[in-house]
């Protein structure tokens, strides 16, 4: 059976060795042109184009059932453009599961179901309530539960807010509160903090610095503003990489601090040279009439805070705030929640800060953590019932969760039997790793759908040796996480023409669509149309759009006679477009745009053209689809154009994974977060990987790699396997590997040591006498006599049998060569060391591995410094 990947995936391996198009059906059963949307559910936004995303996670399975879809189907007016759809057969889903029946049921919603922990959450009344919601535990059930029964009690849908964090989470429990109440919620406000803002930021427009018809720059838009920016005030940058700007100014607006907040406490070059570039950057984006995903929250923090009467005003509207994932929440998010729920109180917030794994993107453990002391008089109930996994994997999910200090106490337990115990395999390299779960999971497939399987791994670049062992052995696969539907490059130069018939001023979106179809503008074109702006405003005065520019351009002015054609035939078919469909819906406006700007013509002559115009044909699926109820409570000044971008702005990867078709799925543990699956393979168990080295130079670094480690142990409901290797390709060499702390601590009786077939001519172990050898109890594959040297007083990973010096222990033990080790641990902490500039001094802590290690040392003589260990010239201190 052939592989069959997403378009996303075909455009990454794109490239020799690989043909994009081996394993799928005949061009003939594909439609270059497929508008696919007959599976959308009606008025469900955060389904994909053509997607039915039916993967199961528990907190949203059988326990609520599914709201009947109206059987009408919609009527659908095909582009001139379009052939008629064939799509492909749909896949099969993981078979219907019934949590195993908690034995001390009480109460219901409805008839719905809850353990006595669930009843006390959703029957709380007034005040603050944190629910502390473990793995598998029923947390969406519980804010669900709780949303209807408010609701029943008679409390008006337009004073409930409930907060998620997927657009897909946000339909998917207005579709189960409905379901349980039986009516329509309407006025209901529920979606993402950054939709909630978005919808706040367009009533109170009046109260800033953008029209309601403002534009949402993604990550992309961003930088390419930013690198604008940076030129016009004298930033190279091909010196100061715009992608590192963003990223502080970023932390900066998660924090709520502004321009002139940031100047005052930079404290390195970089941040100097950002304390420029932030308030120019902010300036462009308001002349733009835009908002960048950060500005969301920023800007509706600001007015819910100093404009008087907003707090107020939504304070008293939202009687009850309801929050999902709070332990994922920012400083920006928090002081949002705060202010919505600050007239009335009744804010109730639902998270696990086991699961906290995105301290990296801006989220503050604390939220949670310091949830009773922020919210006096708080409530708390702890869901510690898990109806997903075996017992064997939750006592390991335990016992390596119990090591963390910054937690609120809480233990996993469960009804269902011990099940098997957790494979740990060693294996020689990465190669033979994705050989051996590839192999298990062919001998498996007789007896499990490959939907059931999922192979978990810390960073994307793990994926490579997956993919071609599954390719080797006819497995299908899918990999999430890769570029997003709403992110190729096709769909995003649609979309930027029709930006611009909402915001003339969107010069980000100008440069993307008059670049696309070739019209005879090049760069110098566009450097001197952005020169004529700037000429043309006064001191102090805003540029003029890039846009309303180009429609007087002029061989005069500078510009070539051919690109100065292109120009102004480009700005006047815009206006044209724009005239003609006053009040028209999505469809027709991009309909238009195809028809005018011969986009559809252009794609068809591109190498990769149909599948690219396929893509574009999944763009109209989403526009017919499109209602403008799909939008909460949307604003009747905006058009079904403007409500249709913004929800295609305001989407996430996870919105758009597709877990429809029977393949193995492929994913990195924060994207996993959430899931489930029968049988989980997490692979790259070894120090510096996992927990990964980088990770671990921030404060608490170890702490949420364990979280993220518990994350993958508990997406496992009746099998798991840990992997590491022995040797990995990283950062461009082989290096050796030590097994991972984390597995040191995985209780003894709940495991099963496990060898993989080691590859031929590779296996490097070696007894201490420098002979090569088969390892403990024959070396045998699946032998459960192999194990790994245990000890408490191990160091993070050192492998057994090295002593602190790095010599091998008694003979019989393994010994790793450390000279190449993705963990250089002849460099521990607390080793003296000689710098032959710097004098002696103690190592404070590794980074790293291989000849990108770096050390952190205490220098007696010029205090603390990190170098790298391979140019240093280190010796120890006798």
């Amino acid at each position: 059976m052939g592989v069959r990947e997403s378009d996303q995936e075909r455009d990454r391996r794109a490239g020799p060795g690989w043909g994009p198009d081996r394993d799928l059906p005949p061009r003939s059963e594909r439609s270059a042109f497929r508008v696919s949307g007959t599976r959308h559910r009606t008025g469900d936004p955060s389904r994909a184009p053509g997607q039915d995303l039916q993967h199961r996670r528990h907190d949203q399975e059988a326990w609520l059932g599914r709201r009947p879809v109206p059987g009408a189907a919609h009527h659908r007016r095909h582009a001139r453009w379009l052939h008629p759809s064939r799509g492909l057969g749909a896949g099969r889903e993981l078979p219907d599961r019934t949590p195993a029946s908690p034995s001390r049921e009480t109460g219901d919603v409805r008839g719905l179901r809850l353990n006595p922990e669930q009843r006390d959450a959703v029957e709380h009344g007034e005040g603050p309530l944190l629910v502390l919601a473990g793995a598998g535990s029923g947390k969406t059930r519980v804010l669900t539960a709780r949303a209807a029964r408010l609701i029943e009690q008679g409390l008006e849908p337009t004073r409930l807010l409930a907060v998620t964090f997927t657009n897909k989470a946000a339909g998917e429990m207005r579709e189960r509160i409905e379901g349980l109440i039986g009516r329509s919620t309407r006025g209901l406000w529920i979606g993402t903090f950054h939709s909630v803002a978005a919808r706040v930021l367009r009533i109170e427009a009046p109260n800033t610095s953008r029209t309601r018809a403002f534009t949402i720059y993604d990550e992309d838009d961003s930088i390419r503003t930013l690198r604008d920016v940076m030129e016009s005030v004298g930033y190279d940058p091909r010196r100061w990489a715009p992608r590192a700007l963003r990223g502080r100014i970023s932390g900066a607006k998660n924090a709520l601090m502004g321009p002139a907040e940031y100047e005052s406490e930079a404290f390195d070059l970089l941040s100097e040279v950002v304390a420029k570039v932030y308030p120019a950057y902010q300036r462009e984006l308001e002349r733009r009439n835009a908002y960048d995903f950060d500005d969301l929250l920023f800007e509706t923090v600001r007015l819910l805070e100093t404009v008087d009467g907003v707090r107020d005003r939504y304070g008293a509207r939202f009687a009850h705030v309801l929050v999902d994932e709070y332990q994922d929440t920012n400083h920006a998010q928090y002081r949002m929640v705060k202010a919505l729920a600050s007239k009335h109180g009744n804010l109730c917030v639902v998270g696990d800060d086991d699961q906290a794994v995105y301290g990296w993107r801006g989220a503050d453990i604390r939220n949670i953590l310091d949830f009773e002391a922020d919210f006096h008089g708080a409530h708390v109930v702890r869901l510690e019932r898990n109806y997903r996994s075996t017992g064997s994997i939750l006592e390991v999910a335990n016992a390596v969760i119990s090591r963390n200090l910054a937690r609120k106490p809480k233990r996993l337990h469960t009804e269902r039997e011990t099940g098997d115990p957790i494979e740990v395999v060693r294996c020689d390299d990465e190669r033979a790793e994705a050989a051996w779960v590839s192999s298990r999971i062919a001998a498996d497939r007789s007896a499990r759908g490959l939907n059931e399987f999922a192979v978990l791994y810390r960073t994307n670049a793990q994926s490579r040796a997956f993919e071609e062992a599954f390719r080797r052995s006819g497995i299908p696969y899918r990999i999430v996480g890769g570029v997003p539907f709403y992110e190729r490059r096709e769909v995003k130069d649609v979309i930027a023409y029709l930006r611009l018939l909402v915001n003339p001023a969107d010069d980000a979106a100008f440069l993307r669509a008059v670049g696309w179809p070739r019209r005879g503008v090049g760069a110098k074109s566009l450097e001197r149309l952005g020169d004529l702006a700037r000429a043309g405003a006064g001191a102090g005065e805003a540029l003029e759009p890039l846009a309303a520019v180009a429609a007087r351009a002029r061989h005069e002015d500078g510009i070539p006679r051919a690109a100065a054609r292109g120009l102004r035939r480009f700005a006047e078919g815009l206006a044209d477009v724009r005239a003609s469909l006053s009040g028209c819906g999505a469809r027709e406006a991009l309909e238009a745009c195809v028809a005018a700007f011969g986009l559809a013509t252009a794609l068809a002559e591109e190498e990769d053209g149909a599948d690219r115009l396929e893509n574009v044909s999944e763009l109209f699926a989403a526009a017919e689809v499109f209602e403008r109820d799909d939008v909460e409570d949307p604003d009747d000044e905006s058009t079904d154009l403007e409500l249709f971008l913004q929800s295609v702005s305001l989407r996430s990867d996870l919105d758009e994974a597709d877990f429809d078709g029977e393949a193995v799925t492929m994913i990195t543990l924060h994207n996993a977060k959430g899931l489930e699956f029968p049988v989980v393979f997490l692979g790259g168990l070894e120090e510096g990987l996992f927990p990964l080295s980088r990770a671990m130079e921030a404060p608490g670094g170890l702490e949420e790699e364990r979280r993220l480690f518990y994350v993958g142990v508990t997406r496992a409901m009746d099998r798991l396997s840990l992997t590491y290797a022995d040797h990995r390709w990283r950062a461009g060499m082989a290096s050796r590997s030590a097994p991972s702390s984390f597995i040191d601590e995985l209780p003894e009786e709940h495991v099963l040591p496990q060898l993989a077939a080691p590859r031929r001519g590779r296996w490097r172990a070696r007894d201490a006498r420098g002979t090569a050898r088969r390892p403990p109890g024959g070396g045998e594959p699946g032998s459960r006599s192999f194990s790994w040297q245990r000890g408490p007083d191990r160091v993070p990973g050192r492998a057994a049998g090295s002593g602190a010096d790095g010599r091998s222990g008694p003979p019989g033990e393994l010994e790793y060569d450390y000279e190449d080790s993705q963990v250089p641990l002849s460099l521990a902490p607390g080793v003296r060391v000689v710098h032959p500039r710097f004098g002696a001094g103690e190592v404070l802590q590794v980074y790293g591995f291989g000849k990108e290690a770096r050390v952190e040392i205490a220098f007696e003589k010029v205090g603390r410094k990190k170098v790298v260990v391979a140019y240093a010239g280190l010796r120890p201190d006798c």
